[in-house]
């Protein structure tokens, strides 16, 4: 049997893996968006049947394109996708805010299982401060915190939100994800761009009073900062606390903050996080508050102000150390009849720009019903070429850096074995890697290109691998934190 300690190339991935064009770490997700129901369900009430199919189906698509997690919107607007004790069923399941699935699932328990026999990680999205998607329309339930804590709330635009000034708003959404991670299996939870709302013209934000009482002499600029900073303090500080492994991430708009208004920021024009939605990225990842950022980089390459190469390069020199991941906007193909985003190589051209970049480590794309008409061939593209092959979220250093135990395995047959894990931390899969013959028996040598979902057991025909008749045949264990053992050679 030959074994190589992978743990020892762990700084040699971490710099080089993601110019291979078949890398071993590399986040790939997809948002799917349950706010009017973009991405799922495709309507409000269906049966349960018809929405565990549609989820599977979703999975599945995705599973072939190369993902390896979603990115799940659970609380779109202060409601669940799960029953809680803080807020109520949510109206973009059942149709009714407040109204139960009947018969009855949980849905986040039956959407993170089938992730996790997929070997795809779950990251829990939730938006902080929006508590009533339509004030005219929206299904409002009795339960509902808006209606048992209205002196919580404004109402800017159509849109109600929690008063981020006020510190029973953020006790009460730091509740809601601190019960969310003590009950449910997760692998993250997630915050999109919606900190303070997006700035309508001619309307202030309605927060005076909360400033007359809360703003202790601050400019008001600096306190709306200061309020968003300290719950992604809070929310941070909950997670680790109720379960280490559990990763926090947000994925902000794509411009930080102008070079126009700070030389730090970047060559960019246009509406930025820092100034104009009161959230310091910055700041939360030099804090270690956050473990990765997705910046929404929905535009194309060559734009005149905010083009994704220069802003790529921007957040890859600002990440504090933390995990890079980019939002690619595969909408803009149908939102335009001509222009860049019809072409085929618009997406092709991003993944290759971002990989050849050792800071970024991963794509996200907006949004999952994209996907369904297999915009510009891309789903072909990513499944035959770029995410060919599988590929592991990179692991978290700071989280857990330990490797499990190695396999061991039973030979059954000529081309048949039995493959075992006997360590106490749960697993995630068996991992299958070629490497071509005469070359060394190395990871930089190596593509995976299986990954076996079992727990301690599994069972393997050599016949039935994508693997040449010559390549050398090995097996490691990979565990939930992605950290991957010594491995055992096959063939």
């Amino acid at each position: 049997m030959k074994r190589i300690k992978l743990w020892a190339l762990s700084l040699f991935l971490s710099i080089n893996t993601f110019a291979q064009q078949n890398p071993l770490y590399e986040f790939r997700a997809v948002w799917i968006a349950t706010v009017e129901n973009i991405d799922w369900p495709s309507k409000r009430g269906l049966p349960v049947a018809q929405q565990k199919a549609e989820f599977i189906r979703i999975l599945n698509l995705h599973q072939r394109n190369g993902m390896n997690a979603v990115v799940m919107q659970i609380r779109p607007a202060t409601d669940a996708f799960y029953p809680s004790k803080y807020e109520p069923w949510s109206e973009y399941l059942t149709g009714k805010q407040g109204q139960a699935p009947n018969p009855f699932y949980d849905p986040l328990s039956f959407m993170i299982e089938e992730c996790h026999k997929r070997g795809m990680e779950f990251h829990a999205w939730c938006n902080p401060y929006r508590a009533v998607f339509n004030v005219a329309r929206s299904s409002v339930a009795p339960s509902h915190v808006t209606r048992m804590f209205p002196q919580w709330f404004v109402t800017y635009g159509n849109t109600k939100y929690f008063d981020p000034g006020l510190p029973q708003a953020r006790e009460h959404v730091t509740r809601v994800i601190r019960d969310i991670v003590e009950r449910y299996d997760l692998d993250a939870i997630h915050f999109d761009d919606y900190f303070y709302p997006y700035p309508i013209a001619g309307k202030a934000f309605p927060d005076a009073a909360s400033f007359a009482k809360y703003g202790n002499g601050m400019a008001k600029d600096e306190w709306r900062r200061s309020n968003v900073d300290t719950i992604i303090k809070m929310i941070s500080e909950t997670i680790k606390s109720v379960n280490p492994r559990v990763k926090f991430g947000i994925s902000p708009f794509g411009i930080w903050r102008n070079k126009s208004k700070d030389l730090s920021g970047s060559p960019s024009k246009g509406l930025s996080n820092y100034d104009d939605l009161y959230a310091d990225i910055m700041l939360w990842l030099s804090n270690g508050w956050i473990d990765y950022v997705v910046p929404q980089l929905y535009w194309q390459i060559g734009h005149p102000t905010v083009d994704y190469k220069m802003l790529l390069d921007w957040w890859a020199a600002n990440t504090y150390g933390k995990q890079l991941f980019i939002g690619h906007g595969i909408y803009r193909t149908h939102e335009a009849k001509t222009g860049p985003w019809r072409l085929r190589s618009q997406i092709p051209e991003q993944i290759k720009y971002l990989r050849n970049n050792p800071n970024v480590q991963g794509s996200v794309y907006f949004s999952s019903k994209t996907f369904n008409s297999n915009p510009n061939g891309w789903n072909d593209t990513l499944r035959n070429n770029y995410y060919k092959y599988p590929a592991l979220p990179p692991p978290m250093a700071w989280i857990d850096n330990i490797p499990p135990l190695a396999p061991l395995y039973e030979k059954l047959s000529n081309n048949e074995y039995r493959l075992l894990y006997r360590g106490s931390e749960p697993m995630k899969a068996f991992a299958i890697f070629t490497v071509e013959q005469g070359k060394q028996l190395f990871m930089e040598n190596a593509t995976m290109i299986k990954l076996l979902v079992e727990d301690k057991v599994a069972e393997i025909n050599l016949n039935t691998l994508n693997a040449k008749s010559t390549d050398r045949i090995m097996v490691a264990v990979v565990d939930r934190n992605n950290n991957i053992s010594d491995w055992e050679q096959l063939r």
